[in-house]
């Protein structure tokens, strides 16, 4: 369903419309391939292999700290067509927790999302995770691989450190559990299955991938979404 904003239509945002993705907090980010394809690869023997693509997504998700501010990265890990991952931000900026704030929120003619509609601001996660799917589709047309994401992402706000846990884990274990995702897709794309090689690698002008980082709890406590 869509609905009309300054004469324009548009999908309804899937983001809370009044919450401002540039707060402090541990946000759980799902990316899917178009139509949920194959691109990155496949899982053999509970293990993910991943092809020419999986690998520029793999390399290209662990420059994101070094391009953008004030963020961390939790667990991360690229299956056959979505990646998983967290991205906590410690940003110098209000939540809006104080009265004040509050105040003049409740007397604003347009909600966050529709500000953040007109403008998305640096450093929030739709522009931080908008740059990484960019930079995989550009380095994949580069270099001639067939590859295109879904349109969307999928996002939770991690509320605590229990659900810290639980989702690093989940996302670790993955692989293990490939066959019971709800992601899960038997059909394999033409011409994108196997590991990607030296020469890729070399073509790409970047570093082999670099293991995920440890299981850390956000170093900021999760600010609470405003009522």
């Amino acid at each position: 369903m869509t609905d009309k904003f300054q004469h324009k239509y548009r999908i309804a945002s899937a983001r809370l419309q009044n919450w401002d993705y540039r707060w402090n907090a541990a946000y759980f980010v799902t990316i899917c391939t178009k139509n949920r394809d194959n691109y990155f690869g496949k899982i053999v023997n509970q293990k993910m292999e991943l092809s020419n693509v999986g690998l520029l997504a793999n390399v290209l998700w662990f420059e994101i700290n070094n391009h953008s501010e004030n963020i961390e990265l939790g667990e991360f890990v690229v299956m056959p067509n979505h990646v998983h991952g967290i991205l906590i931000f410690n940003n110098d900026i209000s939540d809006g927790s104080n009265v004040e704030t509050r105040h003049a929120l409740s007397l604003q003619t347009q909600t966050i999302g529709q500000m953040r509609f007109q403008n998305q601001g640096k450093n929030s996660l739709s522009s931080i995770v908008g740059a990484y799917k960019s930079a995989v589709t550009k380095h994949a047309n580069r270099l001639g691989f067939d590859f295109a994401w879904q349109t969307r992402f999928h996002d939770h706000i991690v509320r605590d450190a229990k659900s810290f846990e639980k989702i690093q884990h989940y996302i670790y274990n993955n692989p293990l559990n490939w066959t019971d995702d709800k992601f899960f897709n038997s059909t394999v794309v033409a011409n994108v299955s196997g590991v990607a090689n030296v020469e890729t690698r070399h073509a790409l002008s970047l570093p082999p991938p670099m293991p995920p980082p440890p299981i850390n709890q956000p170093n900021n406590q999760t600010k609470k979404q405003n009522q």
